[in-house]
């Protein structure tokens, strides 16, 4: 796609979910919600907190905005790719720019996560800011070693930034590769029987399909098993927490 191509379908995208959302909006006012797509959302919306809740911890909630959100542009993103020839999802720039968003979005979730336990502890605003930076980039050298080892720590951590870069090429190569490639099965698809107009490739459209959730389910869950490896300290700290007060 041309740039102003992709532009156009990702106006398309945001209109559709701008639209249905808004209308879903009119039936938050009803003690029992009998607009569909407002029992959709909120279907939607228990889900991916549910999912946020159940890897990353308690502390997981206030992540759900943003998974939510991208569960939503993935998932309308795909099923796109069903009623056009292309989609956002089917363009690897897009994708691309999503997992730098995730991925962005994990260290910086590491880093407040550091800060709000320092300021637990006592340390200032001013000071929490560099020592939170400090330990979440710290967080990449693995578990702590004698001196003589540091070469160790040094190697770990040159890898584990290796990992954080290739969790971008992870994110958008696998839903690149799966929204793309199933254009191109039903395209060859539909060249075997292109001179009897018979539309073959229409068969896997149920596989597609699973593939639009399957791969927004998949785009999540990674994020929040990310999420989880940078804040478990949160878990351990709550879990300190509520033994000190079954203690007392």
């Amino acid at each position: 796609m041309s740039f102003w191509g992709l532009a156009f379908y990702v106006v398309l995208v945001l209109a559709v979910i701008l639209g249905t959302m808004a209308y879903a909006k009119t039936g938050l006012s009803d003690r029992v919600f009998k607009n569909p797509l407002t029992r959709l959302y909120e279907h939607v919306y228990i889900f991916v907190k549910n999912l946020c809740v159940s890897i990353i911890g308690p502390h997981g909630e206030r992540f759900v905005p943003m998974m939510f959100t991208f569960w939503i542009v993935i998932f309308v993103g795909n099923i796109t790719a069903l009623l056009f020839p292309t989609s956002p999802t089917a363009d690897l720039s897009f994708n691309l720019g999503m997992a730098l968003i995730a991925v962005g979005y994990v260290q910086y979730a590491g880093i407040v996560s550091q800060y709000e336990h320092l300021r637990h502890e006592g340390v200032s605003a001013a000071a929490a800011i560099p020592k939170a930076i400090f330990r979440h980039l710290m967080h990449f050298t693995g578990p702590r070693l004698p001196l003589v080892l540091i070469p160790i720590s040094g190697l770990i951590f040159v890898v584990e930034l290796i990992s954080e870069v290739m969790k971008n090429v992870s994110l958008s190569l696998r839903l690149y590769g799966n929204i793309d490639g199933g254009h191109q099965a039903a395209d060859a698809m539909n060249k075997l029987l292109y001179d009897y107009y018979i539309p073959v490739g229409a068969f896997l459209m149920p596989i597609k399909l699973l593939t639009c959730i399957v791969q927004a389910l998949i785009f999540c869950l990674l994020t929040c098993v990310y999420i989880s490896l940078v804040t478990h300290h949160e878990e351990e700290s709550h879990d300190t927490k509520e033994a000190h007060a079954a203690a007392h």
